[in-house]
């Protein structure tokens, strides 16, 4: 008996120039500052009165998070009355899901999700964000006839195929990041796709030394399992899974971070099979975001000039961002915040306290004499946040930036 093949599913074609002409000047309208543009201009650095920004020299919008605003845009623009639906987050950033969800283009996810995926029908359109999807729900996506507006990165779609060639080869995926991410859980599909792979998540050094003890020493099997549950796959045995290994990770990790858990689990490798045998039992290759190096780079740049606090904007559940906050709470006074609104006076900011994970008050926390204020976004953080930003820390001073760029 035949069985019908499902069609593959239909590519929509958005990148046409008059549609990606109109969409420019809707994101431009949204989402760029020409007070920005400006500081940049100047060196990144702006000055008044007893005040000094300092401008990292790489922050913000990145190319990926870029492209997947412009798509999510054009699909609005090519399907003006039909229904348009979104995965989830298109980015980590409160702001930007807002335009989105505001442009009728429901979320299928989220504490305000608008839709269940069982709504959805044939030749149905669906956005899938820029951290991709679980091979899972492509699958069933498509076993519906949905049709696709994938703004996946390229970086991640990169991990992705060295994760799938670990899984073809028997090697299991060591993948440092973070279990609850979307895109550490879409890359971890990727490693189960075939049926046959295997992955176990790694988030800290803690977590890495734990692993690479189990792996020279051996242990309690079950406290193994139990430690890091919901972070592995479905029948990963560390007694068997653990013996041939290939690192990967989420690519807006710290690239300090990454490079020491493969250092250490090589190690134990090493110990366990000896120097002649490595090759056979680890693997290795360097997966992170260009462009989140770039702005880690560029503010550890930043660090070693004369500053006297940090702001880092962007949205709290952005993982880039968090690690740029991290980097400032190690050398001085860093407030974390997802907008201007944030900086209530010169004397309160709230602000994002990732141990906590909750806002903090903290007060006194812009100097009252001279100061210089250090300032990065993450890769989801649109430059009129950073705008924003600026002006409120002027105004803070009575400092209007209109009359400051003769505007």
């Amino acid at each position: 008996m035949l069985t019908e093949t499902p069609a593959a599913p239909q590519k929509i074609n958005l990148r046409r120039p008059d549609v990606m002409a109109a969409v420019q000047a809707q994101v431009l309208s949204h989402y760029r500052s020409s007070l920005v543009e400006r500081i940049r201009d100047s060196g990144h650095v702006l000055s008044a009165g007893n005040l000094k920004i300092k401008l990292a020299k790489q922050f913000g919008f990145c190319y990926g998070v870029e492209r997947a605003i412009d798509l999510a845009y054009a699909a609005r623009k090519v399907f003006p009355q039909q229904p348009i639906y979104i995965l989830g987050e298109i980015i980590h950033n409160p702001e930007v899901n807002d335009q989105i969800r505001a442009m009728g283009i429901k979320f299928l996810s989220g504490k305000e999700k608008d839709a269940d995926i069982a709504d959805l029908w044939k030749d149905d359109i669906v956005i899938i964000p820029a951290f991709g999807m679980e091979v899972s729900m492509r699958q069933q996506l498509e076993a519906k006839g949905c049709r696709f507006v994938d703004t996946t990165c390229g970086d991640v779609m990169s991990v992705w195929k060295r994760v799938r060639q670990y899984s073809k080869d028997k090697v299991t995926s060591i993948i440092h990041g973070k279990a609850w991410h979307e895109e550490t859980k879409a890359t971890s599909s990727q490693a189960t796709a075939n049926g046959g792979g295997h992955y176990l998540v790694v988030f800290t050094l803690a977590e890495t030394d734990y692993v690479c003890n189990y792996l020279v020493n051996g242990g309690d099997k079950a406290a193994f399992l139990e430690k890091f549950k919901g972070a592995y796959s479905e029948g990963f045995d560390p007694d068997v899974h653990l013996q041939a290994i290939g690192v990967a990770n989420q690519t807006t990790m710290l690239r300090g971070e990454t490079e020491e858990v493969q250092r250490r689990l090589r190690r134990a490798m090493m110990e366990k099979y000896g120097e002649a045998e490595i090759d056979r039992h680890f693997r290795f290759f360097d997966t992170i975001c260009g462009a989140t190096q770039d702005r880690q780079d560029a503010l550890e740049k930043l660090l070693q000039e004369p500053i006297d606090l940090l702001l880092v904007i962007g949205g709290y559940n952005s993982s880039n961002t968090s690690h740029l906050a991290e980097m400032g709470e190690a050398k001085l006074p860093t407030y974390f915040i997802k907008n201007a609104a944030k900086m209530r006076s010169d004397e309160v900011i709230l602000h994002y306290d990732q141990h906590k994970h909750e806002e903090i008050e903290t007060h006194h926390w812009l100097p009252s004499g001279k100061a210089t204020v250090g300032i990065t976004a993450g890769a989801s953080c649109p430059n009129n946040l950073i705008e924003d930003a600026i002006r409120r820390l002027f105004e803070l001073r009575g400092i209007s930036v209109q009359q400051l760029l003769g505007s």
